[in-house]
Order: structure tokens, then sequence, then C-alpha cells
């Protein structure tokens, strides 16, 4: 499947909005930008990488010339991109059990928004906005955005290890060692294929 490179699964949603719901949708965006607390929901999502919402005016489409002729669009549109760990069912039950509030307040403007409760219709919605990306690069496909975090943190530790061991006994090296694998032992994993999903 296009969408997923290794551990990472790559999605974009696309979905129309009225103009005149336009204006209150930045009103938002704005609101969510300056005050951090806001973010700080989707921040602890730990197993997404990314997550961006775009509006796009009807009149900010691109006219490629060579005969194209000029698209009168009725609607702006809304685009949603996220990088994340796992597997699509997993992303969107989470979103939707942790996010509920912020994704009705952010997707409400968009036509045909059912709401991010229940789940099954919320997914359903999305199946039908989303659009399979054809060209993903990630530099670690096979880590997850956890697994980097982990491994920043065996690699500051064994850092520290390097400093205090550099003049050290057999024993005190030793006993330096059982603490560094005590420290980092909860951040030791494991890369690897993404879940299969169901």
């Amino acid at each position: 499947m296009s969408n997923i490179n290794g551990k990472v699964y790559a999605m974009n949603a696309v979905t129309p909005m009225k103009p005149w719901k336009t204006w209150i949708l930045r009103l938002i965006f704005f609101v969510l930008g300056n005050v951090k607390r806001l973010q700080q929901d989707l921040i602890n999502l730990s197993f997404i990488e990314f997550a961006r919402w775009v509006i796009v005016p009807r009149s900010s489409f691109p006219d490629l010339g060579n005969g194209q002729g000029k698209e009168e669009l009725k609607y702006d549109y809304l685009l949603f991109f996220s990088n994340f760990n796992g597997t699509w069912n997993q992303y969107i039950d989470a979103f939707s059990a942790v996010l509920a509030g912020g994704l009705n307040l952010i997707w409400r403007w968009s036509e045909k928004f059912p709401g991010s409760e229940p789940v099954t219709l919320f997914k359903e919605y999305i199946a039908r906005v989303q659009f399979d990306t054809d060209y993903y690069y990630t530099a670690y496909p096979h880590a997850a955005a956890n697994d980097l975090k982990a491994a920043h943190i065996v690699q500051a530790s064994f850092d520290g290890l390097c400093e205090q061991v550099e003049s050290c006994t057999p024993a005190q090296f030793a006993a330096a060692y059982r603490e560094f694998v005590l420290q980092v032992q909860a951040n030791l994993g494991e890369t690897g294929e993404a879940p299969v999903p169901f």
C-alpha cells in the first residue's frame, strides 16, 4: 500500500467547506496556534509524528496554463496531512477517543461531517475523503516516533557513561555499566516492520 513505509503511515484527507465557514475556521486555527495548552492532547499522542490542517480557498488553486479552463469552484477545501505509527484503525480510534472535541471544532465546518463520535461514522467519513499517497519517504521507516525518542535517551545515557568511566577500575566500571543498563532498559527497543493492519 502506498500510504505505508515501514512502521509509518501517511494520511491525506480533503474536505469541502462553504466559503463563509472558512473565516470561522481561520479564527479557530489562530487561537489553537497561539494557545499552546490547547495543543497538548495532540502532542501527547506520541505515535503521531506529524499532523497539519491547511485551508485552500477556492480562488487559490493553481492555473497550470496550457488550455486549462478557469474553474468555478463552489467550496473552499480543508486539507489534513498526518504521519503516524500503527494501523489506520488504531489512529482513528485514538483520535476519536482523545481528541473528539478538537476534531469536531475543526471538521464541523466541512460538508457532511458526521462528528467524531460514534467512531464508526467518523471512520466511514475519513475513508471517503482520504486520498492515497503516491510516494512516501521517511528517513527511519522501521523506527516509530517512540523508538527515536528512546534512542536519544539511550545515547545521552551512554555518553554520560563514557565520561564517567574514563578512569575507572574494572569493579567501578562494572557498577557504572549495571547502573547504565538499569537506566536505559525501558528504552531498549527493537525496530522492525509495521503492525499488520486489520
